[in-house]
């Protein structure tokens, strides 16, 4: 059930969370480690997700997603960080910056591909208005975008500046609306509504107990897999088609954001290597990064005792060894994957612009498949 609420001429969708069925609410568990309270990005301490939705008449269809590392000055109290490209036919803002620097300064917004400009603005206004950046005169805005395109009138632009600040206020910790909203309002994703979806794994205690949260906008093609079933072949629905059945085709491109955070002590170096894992989460899912696919991912860490604090005159981080990184790599794997499979569980068919009509996946379909016992 969803509440509507009217504001100004657009309507910004509230989604009852707790209505909300994932993967796991069928009981299908995927992955060997265990996740956080929320199985969302959000269990990794200090980190909030905001969502600002817009639907309106049958043309809008779009949003913005927020995601706010830290609750203290993000400018001052840089997080260590890493951008990877797994494939980059996309418009990701910052990225030069973070990989010359290897910190982030900024929320992370994701949106819509023309609204990156937009998204921009509204990171530099949060920023030079937060108390203790008045003499800020530089601000590296991290906005990632997908293209909903197909159920949104994209070429009016109708994400603001404005929006982009909002759904830094409204950010908040605990569960995670998934699905269409945000930034995955139009999205969509192996020829079925996609949206937003998040996971999290917790490592044991012998590897220390840390955090790992991830957070994509899926927007992309391929052959879907869930927990290796081949669920897009079984149900007629995948990329290639055409060449393979004689039959109608779906685009294998798109794109894919994906936003991995984690508390353990890491630097950008291991990050990145963090990073390059997401994209092996989103294969397990059957994603294939495909020649038109803008597939990013920025990563994170959010540990308190190596915050990046500009006043002082030394950086003195304490780091992970390289051994200790495996289980770090398994459960980025484990929750990227689990996350875009929860953006296509919690997502609702949606008819839009043009009158374009993408329906949702055929969920009990697909549990049948998975549990066919």
């Amino acid at each position: 059930m969803k509440k509507f609420i009217f504001l100004i001429c657009i309507a910004t969708v509230s989604v009852n969370i707790f209505a909300q069925k994932r993967l796991r609410d069928y009981g299908i568990e995927t992955g060997i480690f265990k996740t956080g309270k929320n199985n969302a990005i959000t269990d990794v301490a200090s980190v909030k997700v905001g969502h600002i939705t817009l639907i309106e008449g049958n043309d809008i269809r779009t949003g913005v997603t927020a995601i706010v590392p830290h609750e203290g000055n993000i400018f001052q109290k840089k997080c260590p960080a890493a951008i990877y490209a797994g494939n980059g036919f996309g418009k990701l803002a910052g990225y030069t910056q973070v990989c010359e620097l290897g910190n982030i300064e900024t929320p992370i917004i994701l949106t819509n591909t023309l609204s990156v400009a937009q998204a921009i603005e509204g990171l530099v206004t949060y920023t030079i208005t937060q108390k203790g950046n008045e003499n800020v005169k530089s601000v590296n805005s991290i906005v990632g975008e997908t293209n909903d395109g197909g159920l949104n009138d994209i070429r009016k632009r109708h994400v603001t500046s404005q929006h982009v600040t909002d759904a830094i206020a409204v950010a908040k910790d605990g569960s995670v609306a998934e699905g269409n909203v945000g930034a995955g309002t139009g999205t969509q994703c192996f020829g079925y509504k996609g949206g937003i979806g998040t996971s999290s794994r917790i490592l044991p205690a012998t590897y220390g107990n840390y955090t790992v949260g991830v957070l994509v906008q899926s927007n992309f093609g391929g052959i879907l897999e869930i927990n290796g079933v081949q669920a897009g072949k079984k149900l007629g629905q995948y990329s290639f088609k055409n060449a393979v059945e004689n039959d109608s085709s779906l685009n294998p491109d798109g794109s894919c954001m994906i936003v991995v955070i984690t508390d353990a002590p890491v630097d950008a170096r291991n990050l990145e290597r963090m990073a390059k894992r997401a994209m092996l989460g989103l294969a397990k899912t059957g994603g294939i990064a495909a020649n038109g696919s803008g597939d990013y991912v920025i990563a994170l860490s959010v540990c308190k005792e190596n915050l990046i604090d500009g006043s002082t005159k030394y950086y003195t981080p304490v780091l992970l060894h390289n051994e200790a990184m495996s289980a770090l790599f398994e459960a980025t794997i484990e929750a990227t994957a689990e996350a875009i499979w929860n953006s296509l569980f919690a997502a609702e068919t949606m008819t839009g612009f043009d009158g374009k009509k993408v329906k949702a996946l055929p969920v009990d379909e697909v549990v049948k498949m998975l549990k066919p016992n």
